[in-house]
């Protein structure tokens, strides 16, 4: 025996190595090498995409089994909107997925749409500027999924890049909407408040100056060995896996399987845009960069058409018994409303003004019923499911999120790799845990 006594403490079972021939002892069998480690990675930010808690029990570096631990950035939003009217709900599901909170509100507001019955009375322009606001926010949104993977895997380059033309979005979304983030900018009945003229402007830059990035972006990574070797035949999850977990969105589509919910079950008019449903066959991470990289240009054709359909008209349904004030305008600060909007307001009648006051701090009624809507995020099929009372606030709303449900690929994914392939698998998701736990 290459060990001596054994025996059991509270810290395990302990070997005194009493000496002898080295060759002895390395050739003896180690009880220790035999059993298997279990380790966290996360719930801290950088390796893990978010707050998300692995937890992995490796063997050497393999590993043999992993487990997901959610509900570390839970803000209870679902619960929050019952306890605020209809319209002040955009402000809260617009910080569930941070990084797509366009989709998040109007998700949300075809939803409680739906319950009202007013599909056909959204104007032209509000639809089609919701479309412009989603494309551009899922090329945003694609944008960081770049840039962190890219960290992760150690293209520190791209994580700069896939940032700077985020940038742009942002600033684009900011002369819209008076926010980078967070806006509450789709709502019930139409949008906030119309799009500038200088947006427009900027808007069309962003179309030139786009698809040279994207060029750029391949040039840096589709031939580079270390993406390719880190990207190609690692997190394989094919169409079987993913029909079986629920999986949407790109890592789908990197399957073989094209389903897209703006295509299979238009909403918001897109059955009238021209755009392919980019699809790869590998089921890898590198399909899944690969559909993403395609994706982003299909985003920019649609830019383009719905900044072309921009007719003047109104952004708010003509009800005023629902249609929340749009006709805002920003003041010279940046932000608030601007002076001649709030003496428009005051110096309209007294029966205009308390019913302004009415639908600001009560709210309108929705007629009970449930409604289900769903729509195509960057992440995959993002569903609302709508249950009103017939009140002025949500009896219930459940968000169908994509994230959450798309982390259960990741055992199928790393269970039998290298835990270095865990990051890679796990960012192919592209999982954002502020709409996983939300």
């Amino acid at each position: 025996m290459s060990y001596a006594t054994e025996r059991e403490t509270t810290e395990g079972r302990v070997f005194t190595v009493t000496g002898g021939d080295w060759d002895e002892v390395v050739a003896g069998v180690d009880p220790i090498t035999e059993g298997r480690i279990v380790i966290n990675m996360g719930p801290q930010h950088p390796s893990t995409h978010g707050v998300l808690r692995i937890i992995l029990e490796l063997e050497g570096e393999t590993v043999r089994e992993a487990r997901t631990v959610v509900g570390y950035l839970h803000t209870g939003i679902e619960k929050n909107l019952e306890y605020r009217n209809w319209v002040q709900g955009s402000t809260f599901v617009t910080r569930m997925d941070y990084l797509a909170p366009i989709f998040n509100e109007t998700a949300y507001s075809l939803a409680v749409e739906k319950l009202l019955g007013i599909e056909e009375q959204i104007t032209e322009r509000a639809t089609t500027i919701r479309v412009l606001m989603m494309e551009l926010n899922r090329i945003s949104s694609h944008l960081i999924w770049l840039a962190t993977t890219g960290m992760e895997l150690g293209a520190l380059s791209m994580m700069l890049y896939g940032f700077r033309e985020r940038e742009y979005i942002l600033d684009i979304f900011e002369m819209i909407t008076g926010l980078r983030m967070n806006h509450a900018y789709v709502r019930p009945g139409g949008v906030a408040q119309d799009v500038p003229d200088e947006a427009v402007v900027k808007i069309r830059e962003f179309l030139t100056m786009m698809p040279k990035r994207l060029k750029e972006y391949e040039d840096l990574l589709s031939g580079q060995p270390i993406w390719t070797g880190r990207t190609q035949n690692v997190g394989v999850l094919d169409a079987t896996g993913c029909l079986a977990l629920g999986i949407t969105g790109p890592v789908l589509r990197s399957a073989g399987l094209a389903w897209d919910l703006r295509k299979t079950m238009p909403y918001c008019g897109y059955e009238n845009y021209e755009f392919d449903v980019p699809t790869h066959t590998d089921g890898d991470v590198w399909g899944r960069y690969l559909v993403r990289m395609a994706e982003m240009r299909e985003s920019l054709k649609l830019v383009e058409q719905a900044v072309d359909r921009l007719k003047p008209g109104p952004v708010m349904v003509a009800d005023k018994k629902i249609a929340w004030p749009a006709q805002l305008a920003i003041g010279v600060d940046g932000m608030g409303n601007s002076l001649e909007h709030v003496a428009k307001i005051m110096g309209q009648s007294m029966e205009s003004l308390i019913h302004h006051f009415k639908l600001v701090t009560e709210g309108f009624r929705v007629p009970p019923g449930q409604a289900y809507v769903g729509i195509e995020s960057p992440r995959g099929e993002l569903g609302v499911h709508a249950v009103s009372d017939g009140g002025t606030r949500p009896y219930r709303v459940h968000y169908r999120e994509p994230s959450f449900i798309n982390l259960q690929a990741l055992p199928a994914m790393a269970e039998g790799g290298l835990i270095a392939d865990v990051i890679a698998g796990g960012a192919s998701l592209d999982p954002v845990m502020g709409g996983c736990d939300r």
